[in-house]
C-alpha cells in the first residue's frame, strides 16, 4: 500500500476541535488534548442539560402558577383540578405567562377554576359555535358569486392584454408608450415597461 500522509486530515480534525473550544478558560482552549477533553464533556452537558431545560421550566411554570393562585385563595393543585372541571385547556406555560403578564385576567381564572370545582362548567360550550359560523358563512357566500361570472371573465380579458403586452418586444412597447404619451420609457427595461403600460 502507498504511504499515506495525514497531515491536512489532522490538522483539519485539531482545528475543528479548538474552534468548539474558543472562549474556555487557560489551555482549554490552546491545547488540543485539553480542548479536546473539554469539548466532550461540554457536548454531554449540553445533551443532558437540553433534557433538563423541559424539566426546569415546567417547574418554573408550576412555582409562579402556584404563586398567583394563592392570591385567590387557592392552592396549584385545586387551581389545575377547577380549571380541568370546567373544561378550560390552557397549558402551564400560557397560564404561567398570564398570572405574569395579567394579574387581573389570571384572577379570572381563578374565579372560573373554582366555579369547576363546584360543578359549573364555563368554558365548554364557548368552543363548539365558533367552529359551526365559519362553515356556514362561506357556503352563503358562494353562491351569489356563481351568479357574478361576467366579472370574473372581465378580469380574464385584463390578464390577456398583460400577457399580450409581455409577448411584445421592446420597441414595440416602446411605440405603445409614446402612443400614450407616456415620458421616460427609453431607459426601462421589458418588465418595467409591461409594469407603466398596464
Amino acid at each position: 500500500m502507498p504511504r499515506v500522509k495525514g497531515g491536512n486530515v489532522a490538522r483539519k480534525r485539531r482545528k475543528k476541535i479548538l474552534k468548539l473550544a474558543k472562549g474556555y478558560f487557560g489551555s482549554k482552549h490552546i491545547l488540543y488534548r485539553t480542548a479536546n477533553e473539554q469539548v466532550m464533556k461540554s457536548l454531554r452537558y449540553a445533551y443532558r442539560d437540553r433534557k433538563q431545560r423541559k424539566r426546569n421550566f415546567r417547574k418554573l411554570w408550576i412555582t409562579r402558577i402556584n404563586a398567583a393562585a394563592r392570591l385567590s385563595g387557592l392552592s396549584y393543585s385545586r387551581f389545575i383540578n377547577g380549571l380541568t372541571k370546567a373544561g378550560v385547556e390552557v397549558n402551564r406555560k400560557m397560564l404561567a405567562d398570564i398570572a405574569v403578564t395579567d394579574p387581573k385576567g389570571f384572577a379570572d381564572m381563578c374565579e372560573i377554576a373554582k366555579k369547576g370545582l363546584a360543578g359549573e362548567v364555563v368554558a365548554a360550550p364557548k368552543a363548539a359555535p365558533k367552529k359551526v359560523a365559519p362553515k356556514a358563512a362561506p357556503k352563503k357566500v358562494k353562491a351569489p358569486v356563481k351568479e357574478a361570472a361576467p366579472v370574473e371573465e372581465v378580469k380574464e380579458v385584463a390578464k390577456e392584454e398583460a400577457t399580450d403586452l409581455s409577448k411584445l418586444t421592446v420597441a414595440a412597447l416602446k411605440a405603445l408608450a409614446k402612443e400614450k404619451g407616456l415620458s421616460g420609457f427609453s431607459a426601462l427595461k421589458k418588465a418595467e415597461l409591461v409594469e407603466l403600460l398596464k
